[in-house]
């Protein structure tokens, strides 16, 4: 007889991905249990800050594209299902250059994007700098500097995202375990047994979806690939009315900057008057953990933020940081996901997609671990995404 601890598969990280798999194993009738050391949403990690941003022709390379448009329909399902409104289609502007000296992510960002979306028949403008300045003239753009207008990318609701799935997966059967740390798993006999402070499990099927605690599960051979940086986001104030920067006027935004190793990236305003614009840049010299990070935001950092970052290309925004939030990125060293079977043991699938850039693809890749674990591949085409590629 199966014991009531034994599943067909065991998720550990209920985060942007976790979620995404309970959901979809749960979804298929699959025995599943769900486990998370805190109680997601939370902001702990790297599923938080209101919003994220969502494309569909995507620049960081030609295997995403699919991920990003399966989930445009996965999101659209589960809106359905809950009510809730989880994908809000605002537009999306690309700003660059053949001056920029920012890389987002990979080095042929904007070219590799508008050739995605020629490719796919996806719904774009290419602006020059006066088309830029006459539709959004809340950026202070130069001459030489053009544009990519998405008409559907958009921006997600992470924390409600992850709750609408998690209250998903739990409906259709799922055990969803919060508040309870892994302290160790181990395979042996085709089954997987995990061990928490509270309990201990067995599963057919392992899948590691934990995030920025994703390299303490794995032994050094594997870890030393997954570095974990500190981002900060922060929500300035704006010296016009706030209607200006809403969804219907202001769209989510990419810029690659001249003269400036990061670019940033933000969100129109979603909190009323006194709600703020959300403007962040990308970091990746400094490490950290997510036990040892400085999640405390210093005035210093603030005012560089706005003197280097915002103010010399948003002129309608003023100094005032409404609120600021920290969050981790989990990066590979070539900034690609990892998605795949673990190298020794049949029964673990790990996950590790975000290096800045995973939210957007959650649902889908929700749907591809759901897929390796339940039919023993995907789908999606997902070669790409193979921890060989590092040479183990």
């Amino acid at each position: 007889m199966e014991s009531e601890n034994t599943y067909n598969v065991i998720v550990l990280g209920l985060g942007a991905m976790g979620s995404a798999t309970v959901y979809q194993l749960a979804k298929r009738n699959c025995k599943v249990l769900g486990i998370d050391q805190f109680a997601p949403p939370h902001n702990f990690g790297s599923t938080h800050g209101d919003t994220r941003i969502t494309r569909q022709a995507i620049g960081e390379g030609e295997q995403y594209t699919p991920l990003s448009l399966r989930s445009y329909e996965i999101w659209d399902e589960l809106e359905k299902q809950s009510g809730e409104k989880l994908l809000e289609k605002c537009g999306g502007l690309i700003i660059s250059s053949g001056a920029k000296t920012a890389v987002n992510h990979v080095p042929e960002f904007f070219e590799n994007t508008v050739a995605s979306a020629k490719k796919h028949a996806i719904k774009h403008d290419i602006l020059d700098a006066s088309q830029i300045r006459e539709r959004f003239p809340q950026f202070k753009v130069q001459d030489n500097e053009i544009g990519y207008y998405e008409y559907e990318a958009g921006f997600l609701y992470p924390e409600k995202c992850v709750q609408v799935q998690i209250d998903l997966a739990e409906k259709n059967g799922a055990s969803i375990h919060k508040n309870e740390k892994v302290e160790s798993f181990e395979e042996q006999d085709g089954l997987v047994t995990v061990k928490t402070n509270i309990g201990e499990y067995k599963a057919k099927k392992l899948i590691i979806t934990a995030g920025a605690w994703f390299s303490e599960m794995m032994n050094e051979k594997y870890s030393k690939f997954f570095k974990v940086s500190r981002q900060v986001l922060y929500w300035f104030d704006t010296v016009k009315e706030i209607e200006y920067f809403s969804p219907k006027n202001f769209p989510i935004f990419i810029w690659e900057l001249q003269g400036n190793k990061q670019g940033i990236y933000g969100f129109p305003a979603i909190d009323g008057q006194h709600g703020g614009i959300k403007i962040a840049t990308e970091q990746y010299d400094n490490t950290t953990t997510p036990e040892t990070i400085n999640r405390a935001v210093s005035e210093e950092e603030t005012q560089t933020m706005f003197e280097n970052y915002v103010a010399p290309y948003f002129p309608d925004l003023n100094s005032k940081c409404i609120k600021s939030a920290t969050c981790l990125y989990t990066v590979t060293p070539d900034s690609h996901f990892v998605i795949d079977n673990h190298p020794e043991h049949k029964s673990i699938i790990v996950a590790s997609p975000c290096s800045g850039h995973g939210f957007k693809h959650s649902a889908a890749i929700g749907e591809v671990l759901a897929q390796m674990a339940i039919d023993g591949k995907s789908e999606i085409d997902i070669s790409s995404f193979s921890l060989k590629r590092f040479g183990v």
